[in-house]
This record gives structure tokens, C-alpha cells and sequence, in this order.
């Protein structure tokens, strides 16, 4: 009887640890499907946010491709791990459309016409969205799900377009230096914008003649800054000879 009852205590600890090591694991499958519903929905959040920006930017269907493909995984993502919502199979019928709609062979739009804001919030919040698609592109690549020519096409017109803001968004303040009268702070602007066409891997007609441009910009400031000085150096020698001449002239008498 003795022998009896160890076996059914010992049965009883065993089928506490088993029931256990199940809720544990249960718990733990379903913190990780919710860890990675809330990662998908981070994604498909992000790439909605980085499409209402590319409205503002001049990209081509293919990046809008790229990106409306990247909503549509995600949120088949979530459908797999969340059956039940019926919100998303309405989300994902949609995106379906919308990347059957997009037409790839759209010629993109150039940036020769883009015009940059006149407000400096806007401008870092058009570099922070060609940022943040750059990023996803790169992303995108790295799962090997973007054409490598695409990949390097599409890279290569957001570099620009990012050099070409912020090469014009210095113009932009050496311009208004030069009309304060501060030559100094608009030669600074200048050189900094030649600096960033002289990094630029891509050089083409707008890094060429912006270059010569910025050029004939800097040396008219030097020019004006030689007079400046010039006439500086003339001012204080004429009045330091008035200081000489008032030193040394006769006394008067009284």
C-alpha cells in the first residue's frame, strides 16, 4: 500500500511537471507570435509611412512597386499569425490591387523640375523620407527581393535627388548671406556645396554645371572681400594720418 502511494505521488509530480514544461512552452510559442505580429505590423506601418512621403518625391512606379509589395507580405505576415482578424483579409485583397495597378514601364519622373521647399521642417522631412526609403530599398535588396538593376537604378536617382537638396539647400543660404551682406558665411556655403558634388560618385550635367557655377560665385566673393579689405586698409591709414596730421599741426594762439 506503502509502495502504492509513492508511485501515485511520484505520478502526480511527474504530470505537474509535464502540464508545466506545456504551459511554459505554450506561453512562450504565443509571445513569439506576438513579438512577431507586432514586428510585421512595425514593417507594414513604416513602409505606409515611407509611401505617403514618396508622394512628395519624385520616385519612380518601380520604388512604389517595391514598397506596396512590402505592405501586401507584411500584412499576409499577419494573417498567418493572426487567422482570426477579419480586418486584414479586406487589407491584403486591397493591396493586391494596388500592386496589380502599378505600371512599371512608366518612365520616372525627372528631378531636373523638382523644386525644394521653402521651408527648412519641410526639407529635412523630405531628406529623412528619401532616407528612409533608401533604407528600405536596401533592405529589400537584401532579401533578394528587388532585381539587382532595379536595386541599383532606383539607389542611384535617390542619391542624386538627396545631392541635388542638399547642394541647393546651401545655395540657397550662401544666396541669402550674400544679400545680409555676409560674404564670409556665403563663401562657406559655397565651399561646402562643392565639397558635396566633389564627393558624389555619379557626376553628370547638374554636378558639372552647378560646379562651375559655385566656382564663378566664390570668386566674385573673393574679389569683393579683397576690395573690402582693400578699402578697409585705405580707411585706416587715411585715418591715421588725420591722427598725425591733427598731432603735429601748429598750435593755435589764443
Amino acid at each position: 500500500m506503502f509502495t502504492i502511494v509513492i508511485v501515485l505521488i511520484v505520478a502526480l509530480i511527474i504530470i505537474a511537471i509535464v502540464i508545466n514544461a506545456i504551459q511554459q512552452h505554450r506561453e512562450q510559442v504565443e509571445a513569439e507570435r506576438r513579438a512577431e505580429l507586432a514586428k510585421q505590423k512595425a514593417v507594414v506601418d513604416e513602409t505606409e509611412d515611407a509611401l505617403m512621403a514618396a508622394a512628395h518625391i519624385p520616385v519612380s512606379q518601380h520604388m512604389i512597386l517595391i514598397l506596396n509589395k512590402r505592405i501586401l507580405n507584411g500584412l499576409r505576415e499577419m494573417l498567418e499569425l493572426n487567422p482570426k482578424a477579419r480586418d486584414l483579409k479586406q487589407r491584403i485583397k486591397d493591396a493586391e490591387e494596388r500592386v496589380k495597378s502599378i505600371d512599371t514601364n512608366q518612365p520616372p519622373p525627372g528631378s531636373d523640375n523638382f523644386s525644394l521647399p521653402d521651408n527648412d521642417k519641410q526639407i529635412i522631412v523630405l531628406i529623412q523620407g528619401i532616407k528612409k526609403l533608401r533604407t528600405i530599398l536596401r533592405s529589400e535588396n537584401s532579401k533578394g527581393k528587388v532585381d539587382t538593376q532595379v536595386f541599383l537604378a532606383e539607389d542611384k536617382r535617390m542619391a542624386r535627388l538627396q545631392l541635388k537638396i542638399n547642394v541647393e539647400t546651401l545655395v540657397k543660404r550662401g544666396r541669402s548671406a550674400i544679400k545680409s551682406d555676409m560674404l564670409g558665411s556665403a563663401r562657406q556655403y559655397f565651399e561646402k556645396a562643392i565639397a558635396a558634388l566633389n564627393s558624389s560618385s555619379e557626376q553628370d550635367e547638374y554636378t558639372t554645371a552647378r560646379r562651375q557655377e559655385l566656382e564663378q560665385n566664390l570668386e566674385t566673393i573673393q574679389n569683393n572681400l579683397r576690395n573690402a579689405n582693400a578699402q578697409d586698409r585705405a580707411r585706416k591709414k587715411e585715418e591715421e594720418r588725420d591722427e598725425l596730421d591733427e598731432l603735429f599741426a601748429p598750435k593755435k594762439k589764443w
